[in-house]
């Protein structure tokens, strides 16, 4: 069988499992996961690739109604992925009702429907009946991102889909994503595992320093600004004591130390920006891009 290579957007509702995919499928967490929808908010790539088989992941922001600035530029990040890809892996929640809207907005796209969470249905007998009806929309296979559940089966399918070529990218490369953009997420994952249900919403990670001059001896240095838009979103993220930045900065760092393989002297730093998920010179500064 010739060799398949192309480009696949991970696409649908937030929280549905598309960062939790991408990493499973890369080996590396690349993208930051949590419980709470929204946590990806610019395209992320990672690079699989298997015997026969390179697909290059795009992992979009969630699809949502859009309430701010900020939230506007995520869904024309997601929607210009859409457009910039060889098949679409639209993952779904399989514990959610059959998403009528997505699948009217996909109609007519070469699609792969990657039912997610099927461990999490209390009725199995479900399961048959949903995928009958993704089953309109494109080729459906049962997954669980969490555990990597069917995701051999789900390459088959991207196989089959893409079209022949040679890869495109070195076997061994997961992403082309920069070390320090990681790390801003991995400092941006902990404000979501960790902080209340506003505070992740109105947050930013920039990194200021990424100081590699030690790395040969073992040591990466960086430094993080985390945007606030108020003072009292500020003294949340800083904690009693500075407890909560201090859990922050622990959680992030174990994260970015696995990553780069070195000891991680990360030091963090709140600010505030007033309304800076409406401000489109601070949007385009941070890398939201989408106009």
């Amino acid at each position: 069988m010739p060799p398949h290579a192309g480009n696949v957007a991970l696409v649908g509702r937030p929280n549905a499992g598309k960062s939790t995919l991408l990493n499973q499928l890369v080996g590396a967490r690349i993208a930051a996961v949590s419980s709470k929808p929204q946590t990806t908010r610019t395209r992320v790539m990672g690079i699989v690739t298997v015997p026969g088989l390179q697909a290059v992941l795009v992992d979009t922001p969630g699809l949502h109604g859009p309430r701010s600035e900020l939230n506007r530029r995520m869904v024309k990040a997601a929607e210009g992925a859409m457009d910039e890809v060889d098949l679409l892996c639209w993952i779904v929640d399989a514990t959610r009702p059959f998403d009528e809207e997505l699948a009217a907005r996909f109609a007519g796209r070469k699609v792969v429907v990657a039912l997610n969470k099927v461990d999490l249905l209390d009725d199995k007998r479900l399961l048959l009946p949903l995928m009958a009806m993704y089953a309109q929309t494109g080729v459906v296979v049962p997954i669980c991102a969490t555990e990597g559940e069917g995701t051999s089966a789900l390459l088959e399918e991207w196989a089959k889909a893409l079209p022949e070529g040679e890869p495109l990218y070195p076997e061994d490369q997961i992403t082309d994503v920069r070390e320090k953009d990681i790390c801003a997420e991995m400092v941006r994952e902990q404000l979501f595992a960790l902080c209340g249900q506003e505070i992740p919403y109105v947050t930013a990670v920039e990194i200021e320093q990424f100081d590699e001059s030690e790395r040969e001896a073992g040591r990466v240095t960086i430094h993080a600004r985390i945007l606030v838009e108020k003072p009292s979103q500020k003294a949340i993220v800083i904690g009693a004591g500075g407890k909560m930045i201090k859990k922050i900065g622990t959680g992030a760092r174990k994260r970015i130390e696995t990553l780069l393989g070195v000891h991680v002297d990360l030091r963090l730093f709140v600010a505030v920006e007033p309304d800076w998920t409406s401000n489109p010179r601070l949007l385009r500064e941070l890398g939201y891009t989408g106009e």
